[in-house]
């Protein structure tokens, strides 16, 4: 083996949620650890879901029975070790006459999920009948309205964030982590297992690392990371478009999340209060072509917008009312034929041996079920590595922002200027790296000062996300960061500002400057694309 081919026990393929999952949970392990991501972390799908962390209660129609407890198995250990970012969310289901699900059965469903989440710590389901609901809910839509369903679920309103927790978590235990790393092939290394070659930003130069074993966590393109090999691979993807379109607040508008059944074909859709707006989502419709493409249709937006309107009619919410939108393509297993909604959402972890040895690939997998997912692939990969540890402790150690949690309030008094409501978004952002912050402030003045006019957002977030949180690009900071691209503004109200510490702080030209401008004005203008030209009256 060459120097220029340094070997890791694991190569992971994808910087989604799975594989920074993957590579916190093999590096607290004490493997030797790479994760490569073509683009930003948490920049594809993990970006673009509904952000629920959830047992997944429609899953019990299909028999799922395994994946339900599961999921809400993971909701309870997510809640604990990553409190900061996941929060308790209750949910509504309006139950009206002909809807396609009777009460007995939406009680059926609540009681099998009641038991299959034994010990949490959540609220048990209780059923409301009409008129209580409407005392609770009084937009919601009276029409032959029979009484409804009340469950929890949790909602992590920053997914992006909990991908970047996993990151830091891996990096923290050794895990050499890259970003803008375009992997460009994957071939035998013989007794090594695998090489993978790739490239590192910034330029063409190729590099390679050998590894015992490979994982590609591609999600949606997970077939286009094989077709690097060479090697005949049957399709493993048959990935499904979700979008999903964000509102302002409208009139009759509920205090808790909504569970719907759509206008137009009874499929389910969630309206659920997120980020001070409203998301409403989601669509599941076959898709084939790059995931990067991925838009919401004005038929989707449409379709959407009806949902919302026939549960809440006073709001008669018109394109002219949506923030944004967005769009992301579920990594699932191939299935040619079908209903969507019918492809399993369990994952599976497919091991391409002997064609190519050390190599596995996750098909599918949710946000909530992640850190399982990765449990049950670095058990895999352990089983090759003499010498490492085999227990997984994924599961017992804190995110980074949920340790010191409770001290975070303490260590915002470090920025003066900074208002109530944003104290509570850096704590919802960072939880107890708020102290980080502090410390970046304290050792540098001009760090303390706020970015926008409301004061909630402060310098030393763009220093951070530069110097330890691996942005490189305007985009990263105001998306994927400081998550302020996801306002109703789209981050504008702070964006310049934002801007000008950025440049100090990667030493950008007027030029790059700008450069960069413009690449977020075109990232901004791609999710309002689907209702540019989109109908301006209620529908």
């Amino acid at each position: 083996m060459s120097s220029t081919e340094p070997a890791y026990d694991l190569v992971v393929i994808g910087g989604g949620i799975n594989g920074a999952g993957i590579a916190r949970d093999a590096a607290l392990r004490g493997m030797r650890v790479l994760l490569l991501e073509a683009r930003d972390f948490g920049s594809g799908t993990s970006s673009w879901s509904s952000r629920l962390i959830h047992g997944g209660l429609r899953y019990l129609e299909y028999g799922e029975i395994p994946l339900v407890y599961e999921s809400l198995h993971e909701r309870r250990c997510l809640r604990r070790i990553a409190s900061h970012l996941v929060r308790p969310l209750r949910i509504t289901i309006p139950l009206y006459r002909g809807g396609r699900r009777p009460p007995w059965l939406v009680r059926a469903g609540m009681l099998a999920y009641d038991l299959l989440s034994l010990g949490k710590s959540l609220p048990r389901h209780r059923m409301l009948s009409r008129d209580e609901l409407l005392a609770a809910e009084p937009g919601v839509n009276p029409r032959n309205l029979r009484g409804a369903a009340q469950y929890y679920d949790a909602q992590v309103t920053y997914a992006e964030r909990l991908v970047m927790e996993n990151i830091l978590a891996a990096a923290a235990a050794g895990a050499d982590v890259r970003n803008y790393t375009p992997v460009t092939g994957i071939e035998s290394g013989g007794d090594l297992g695998c090489r993978v070659r790739f490239r590192g930003p910034g330029g063409p130069r190729a590099c390679v690392a050998s590894a015992r074993t490979v994982v590609n966590a591609a999600g949606p393109w997970v077939d286009r990371v094989l077709a690097t090999s060479g090697a005949e691979v049957p399709r493993l993807m048959g990935g499904t478009k979700g979008s999903h379109i964000v509102v302002g607040a409208f009139e009759g508008a509920p205090r808790d999340g909504f569970y719907v059944e759509a206008a137009r074909d009874g499929r389910p859709v969630f309206i659920l209060p997120w980020n001070e707006q409203y998301l409403i989502g989601t669509t599941d419709i076959r898709y084939d072509d790059d995931p990067a493409d991925a838009r919401a249709s004005i038929d989707e937006v449409r379709y959407l917008l009806d949902a919302a309107n026939a549960v809440f009619p006073a709001a008669r919410l018109s394109a002219g009312d949506i923030h944004y939108t967005y769009a992301g393509i579920r990594p699932l297993p191939y299935q040619s034929e079908g209903p969507e909604s019918a492809i399993t959402r369990r994952h599976i972890i497919h091991d391409h041996g002997p064609a190519i040895p050390g190599l596995l690939s996750v098909i599918g997998g949710k946000l909530t079920t992640y850190r399982s997912l990765a449990e049950q692939v670095v058990d895999r990969v352990a089983a090759r590595v003499p010498g490492r540890q085999r227990d997984c402790r994924s599961d017992a150690w804190l995110l980074p922002g949920a340790v010191a949690a409770d001290a975070a309030n303490a260590a915002l008094a470090a920025f003066p200027a900074l208002s109530e409501a944003g104290r509570h978004r850096l704590l919802s952002v960072y939880g107890g790296r708020c102290g980080r912050l502090a410390q970046l402030a304290a050792a540098d003045p001009r760090l303390a000062a706020t970015l926008d006019a409301d004061c909630t957002v402060v310098a030393a977030e763009v220093a951070l996300a530069v110097r330890e949180e691996f942005a490189r690009t305007l985009v990263d900071m105001v998306h994927r960061r400081l998550m302020i691209g996801l306002r109703a503004d789209q981050g504008a109200s702070a964006g310049d500002a934002v801007l000008a510490v950025a440049a100090r702080e990667c030493r950008w030209s007027a030029a790059q400057s700008e450069a960069e401008r413009q690449a977020l004005r075109t990232y901004n203008r791609r999710l309002k694309s689907a209702v540019s030209d989109g109908p301006q009256s209620p529908l």
